[in-house]
């Protein structure tokens, strides 16, 4: 990260300790040309952006390097990002500053320029070896397209976007296109979420004091990045998510309450197939897997339901014929559930899938315990809802969600399988009335 840099022209100490999470953010920037970073307000994308910068200026070898810092409006970029220049720099042996044209240059003949999108045209018939464009949400759609892409051309530069949600506008579209492309094609490609619940940076205490005192779309926007803020078919809105991560139940508090498994086969060659165990109120750390057939898939959940001892087990038979056959011939009760066969509760959903996870976003909402992470996360919080004639609650489609981020749902819907039907504690109840998941 940015501290002391070396080149045949100069020797300087940037005075920069990044701090988490920006100690993990600095190397995606480092070895990504596209990197998208959406963060929570007061997170410190601003200073990485400056300090990236900085740092690749220093350290490019080429003739006369340009980089450039854009924020929404001249007046903005000069108001929060100059002052960071200047203060960075400024230990630096002969840099220099200029103040009317809002930039600097370093002893190695580089330049770093601070700009507004708000006249875009400036930046027209120029170069650039890499461009930082801060609030993206507020930018005008087209800048990158029309203005700063060919501006890379020539340099084969590197784009850093940042920004916190501001609905789902132009930002929102780059973040969902950055997460298909991160998936496809890793090495040109980031993109990183930072909610303040994750960071740290803003201390738990004053963050409550700001959800209380904060509109609920307004705080899910702002600190808990969700695009989805201003949407009112959000199905498990972010808030509902994180207040789960936050709580955990021990196993005494679960132990009368019934052990349930969900198991989502891999429809799809890059789709994962998953393993969630819940009791009660608690849901435990998932088992994920990649490329698994279906004969590897049942072993992995016949060693499961021997490791966690499952009142009930239910398979997605979407996907996962091959699975139920083969748990079974190896002497194990499984339940097998089609994702459109007819739910319990007909009128209220449309189909078991739309009923399993409306009753997971009732679980979450009554006090359920998720495990951390930022894929899970992700995952309840992507589909959306609908009413069918019927005045039914009808859930976005798998395939459909797929589509728009980029990535199956599947973490969320082996949690949802966990809710397929009405569980009874059962025969290993006393057995196992003192064990843990996960801890013997």
């Amino acid at each position: 990260m940015p501290g002391k840099i070396k080149n045949a022209v100069q020797t300087a100490v940037i005075p920069y300790q990044p701090r988490y999470p920006q100690t993990l953010i600095h190397p995606q920037l480092e070895t990504h040309r596209f990197c998208v970073l959406v963060t929570h307000r007061q997170m410190g994308k601003t200073v990485c952006a400056v300090n990236h910068l900085l740092k690749s200026a220093l350290i490019n070898t080429r003739p006369a390097p340009r980089y450039f810092y854009v924020a929404p409006l001249l007046k903005q970029a000069k108001m929060i990002a100059w002052d960071y220049f200047k203060r960075y720099s400024a230990p630096i042996p002969g840099v220099k500053i200029n103040e009317a044209e809002l930039c600097i240059t370093l002893p190695t003949g580089a330049k770093i320029w601070v700009a507004g999108a708000d006249n875009p045209d400036a930046l027209r018939g120029t170069y650039a070896d890499g461009v930082a464009l801060d609030e993206y949400a507020q930018i005008k759609p087209g800048v990158f397209d029309e203005i700063i892409r060919p501006m890379l051309l020539s340099r084969g530069g590197w784009t850093l976007f940042t920004g916190t949600p501001k609905g789902q506008n132009a930002f929102y579209d780059l973040f969902t296109y950055a997460q298909k492309a991160a998936r496809q094609q890793p090495d040109l490609w980031w993109c990183g979420v930072y909610p303040a619940d994750t960071t740290g940076v803003i201390a738990p205490d004053e963050l409550e004091r700001i959800r209380q005192a904060t509109p609920a779309n307004v705080f899910r926007q702002e600190y808990l990045c969700d695009f989805a803020a201003s949407c009112d078919n959000v199905l498990i809105p972010v808030d509902v998510v994180s207040a789960a991560f936050q709580r955990h139940y021990g196993a005494a508090e679960v132990a009368g309450a019934p052990r349930v498994m969900g198991v989502d086969p891999a429809r799809f060659g890059d789709d994962r197939s998953v393993i969630f165990c819940r009791q009660g109120l608690q849901a435990y750390a998932p088992r994920v897997f990649k490329k698994l057939d279906n004969m590897a898939l049942a072993t992995r959940v016949a060693v499961e339901m021997q490791h966690f001892r499952p009142d009930a087990v239910f398979i997605d038979a979407g996907c996962g014929g091959g699975v139920i056959d083969r748990v079974r011939q190896l002497g194990f009760c499984v339940t097998e559930v089609p994702f459109g066969s007819a739910p319990v509760k007909a009128g209220q959903y449309a189909n078991k899938r739309a009923e399993m996870w409306g009753e997971m976003a009732a679980w979450l909402k009554a006090g359920g315990a998720l495990p951390p992470g930022g894929e899970l996360r992700a995952d309840l919080c992507a589909p959306v809802y609908d009413f069918d004639v019927a005045g039914r609650l009808r859930l976005e489609p798998k395939e459909k969600i797929k589509e728009r981020t980029g990535r199956s749902p599947d973490l969320g819907d082996a949690l949802a399988l966990t809710f397929a039907f009405p569980v009874r504690r059962g025969a290993f109840a006393a057995e196992f009335a003192r064990y843990e998941y996960g801890v013997l």
